[in-house]
């Protein structure tokens, strides 16, 4: 493809992402399937490379935008990306934007201004707020200083950087990670044991795994280390019955399924039908035999009602901003506005109410999300608390040596209440895990 092709492509990808308000990675491999089979690896390293970049400055993109009066659209970022970031000349831009066949339309005069009034600049600014500067909506910035104080800028940059690339072992078939990594060695992917995580592996350089053979043969999975660690809290045991009350495409579930060792029950639920069925490749993949799918009809579904008092644990990964995740979603910084909040921390608090029916009198209620915001985390194990007294907060740290530190993982690294892992600190996604105790005598539940 030549250049301007592969600007075409990657404002194509970025219309479609926003259009759509999809994820780049799922647009982006959609569209190489669809419309792009033969793109070469050069091709593709360049639109990702001009996609995930125009993502993840978007904040900035649109500032430089705003302050020239322009329009936002995939296509002026992609303009102003080119001149603040690539520094291309005037010149050099009217020749990318040609109107050729496979390249993208003439620039207009209102895209000839950008570029005249982007000319010789950089992307930094010093009159630009710090939001703008650390790529954090103005609002969640507000939100996050008070609980962050002085971490709030190392925590930003790190959300605002490349994810790493971590995989997991599947405990069921191997947990020595030596033999792992030579044989992903051998494969062409260099590796690192995850510094918190037992079953985790770091890759020097990101990756496509389907065709290695320990991916096939379901000894590896791809999985952040912050999500190995929460699964690995839940303290799954052999025998026992779990409720994954928001699985998703399983991630979770695989973790705790293969801890137990193929005994016992995973009933892993979701709203999301699409997500669930994502799930069973993997499962399969994973040798697993223990995993139960259910598609629920909401948080409340009826079908819950008759699993009332049943689970030894009961995991809730809520549905959250996803603030956590920017490093490998950076899309996911525009997802949401403040005004979703309300109804993000209402509907966190349904699914909490629900969940905590299912667990058994001396059972444990695991809360998750991928979100470093106080309202979404401690604020709403502290509104269950005043809603029930049959559960009691659990120490993270306690929870953490009978689980991680029992089977080769380090000691805690945080030791109050709950467990917060952020990049800066840990190198993970942001996760917040509490671990609850339901109370041998708790009273009967209503549904």
């Amino acid at each position: 493809m030549i250049p301007a092709a592969r600007v075409a492509a990657a404002i194509e990808v970025l219309e479609i992402a926003d259009r759509e308000k999809a994820p780049a990675d799922r647009v982006l491999a959609d569209f190489y399937r669809r419309r792009r089979r033969y793109a070469g690896s050069k091709d593709r390293a360049a639109i990702n490379g001009q996609v995930y970049g125009v993502t993840r400055r978007r904040i900035r993109l649109d500032w430089w935008l705003a302050r020239l009066g322009a329009e936002m659209t995939p296509r002026s970022r992609v303009i102003a990306d080119l001149m603040l970031v690539d520094g291309a000349s005037s010149e050099g831009l009217s020749a990318l934007f040609d109107g050729s066949t496979h390249g993208p339309a003439e620039l207009t005069e209102a895209e000839r201004a950008i570029s005249d009034g982007l000319q010789g600049q950089s992307l930094e600014h010093p009159e630009a707020p710090d939001w703008v500067r650390l790529e954090c909506p103005e609002w969640i910035a507000a939100r996050l200083a008070p609980s962050l104080g002085e971490r709030l800028e190392s925590c930003l940059k790190a959300l605002a950087e490349e994810a790493s690339f971590d995989l997991r072992l599947n405990p069921i078939i191997t947990s020595d990670r030596d033999a792992v990594r030579a044989a992903l060695a051998k494969a062409g992917l260099e590796t690192e044991p995850t510094p918190y995580s037992p079953l985790g592996l770091r890759a020097t350089a990101r990756r496509r795994i389907e065709g290695m053979k320990p991916f096939k043969n379901g000894v590896i999975e791809v999985q952040d280390e912050g999500a190995q660690l929460a699964s690995l809290l839940v303290a799954a045991r052999p025998g026992m019955q779990v409720a994954d009350f928001c699985a998703g495409a399983g991630g979770k579930t695989l973790l705790m399924a293969a801890g137990m060792e193929n005994k016992g029950r995973v009933l892993a639920m979701d709203v999301a039908e699409g997500r669930l069925n994502r799930a069973a490749p993997r499962v399969a993949r994973a040798g697993l035999h223990n995993v139960e799918r259910r598609v629920l009809k909401s948080e409340e579904d009826r079908f819950l009602k008759r699993w009332t008092r049943r689970f030894d644990r009961v995991l809730v990964d809520a549905p959250c901003t996803g603030l956590g995740t920017w490093r490998r979603a950076p899309e996911a910084r525009m997802r949401y506005g403040e005004a979703d909040m309300a109804g993000m921390t209402a509907l966190q608090d349904r699914i909490l109410s629900s969940a905590a029916r299912l667990t058994k009198p001396g059972g444990r209620l695991v809360y998750v999300t991928c979100s470093l915001l106080p309202e979404e985390n401690q604020d709403r194990v502290n509104a269950l608390l005043a809603r029930r007294d049959d559960y009691r907060v659990l120490p993270a740290a306690a929870v953490w040596a009978e689980t991680i530190t029992a089977i080769g993982g380090p000691e805690c690294p945080e030791f109050g209440d709950f467990l917060a892992l952020t990049p800066d600190r840990h190198g993970t996604d942001g996760f917040f895990v509490a671990v609850l105790e339901r109370s041998e005598n708790a009273a009967e539940d209503g549904m």
